[in-house]
């Protein structure tokens, strides 16, 4: 994580703001009204939900596959698939910013991410093994993009469900229903085809 971010601050060069164009520090240019911008609160929103989502699914996963898939090497196992989902996050970024950035939609890739990563949620949901949590972790990482918010509160939420409220198969269902959730406002965003 040092050492990738090393090239673009070495090779990028940032454009010379004059005094006179930079804009005065206020603490209310950092509110949106969502009355008056109604694209930027959907999008936050959406952002918001499937990043929720993604947080209430890889938050258990050392202890899912602890208790759930009862595997002998729980620590080895997330590793393996925290390197999956590592490569399925890093090829499907590629593949779909490039195919976004040709055809200029972006609401598509959105809606098909969180539906993508909701049955993920549900494959964990119900079939608790091995090999679908392999499956799952890469196709959890086709949607991660990290956002502090919902990573603070996924474990807030995640921890009283797997404990009191059902457990796991709770947990990955209500990750699945906050993905979707997320996916489906995006159609209320207006300006982005």
């Amino acid at each position: 994580m040092v050492l990738l971010p090393v090239p673009f601050v070495l090779f990028t060069a940032d454009d010379r703001i004059q005094r006179a164009d930079r804009p005065r520090f206020s603490l209310a240019g950092f509110w949106v009204s969502p009355r008056w911008h109604p694209d930027f609160a959907w999008a936050w929103i959406t952002r918001f939900l499937i990043q929720l989502g993604n947080a209430l699914g890889t938050l258990y996963l050392l202890y899912f596959l602890q208790d759930r898939v009862h595997l002998a090497d729980p620590d080895t196992g997330l590793l393996v698939l925290i390197l999956v989902y590592t490569v399925a996050l890093m090829a499907t970024t590629v593949f779909a910013g490039r195919r976004s950035d040709r055809t200029g939609r972006r609401r598509v890739f959105v809606i098909w991410s969180g539906i993508v990563m909701a049955g993920a949620a549900l494959l964990l949901a119900f079939w608790p093994s091995w090999p679908v949590a392999v499956v799952a972790a890469a196709v959890l990482g086709v949607i991660n993009i990290a956002n502090s918010a919902p990573q603070v509160l996924g474990p807030a939420l995640a921890a009283p469900i797997v404990v009191h409220l059902g457990g796991y198969p709770v947990l990955y269902v209500l990750t699945a229903v906050v993905t979707l959730l997320g996916s489906v406002f995006v159609l209320r965003i207006r300006s982005v085809p």
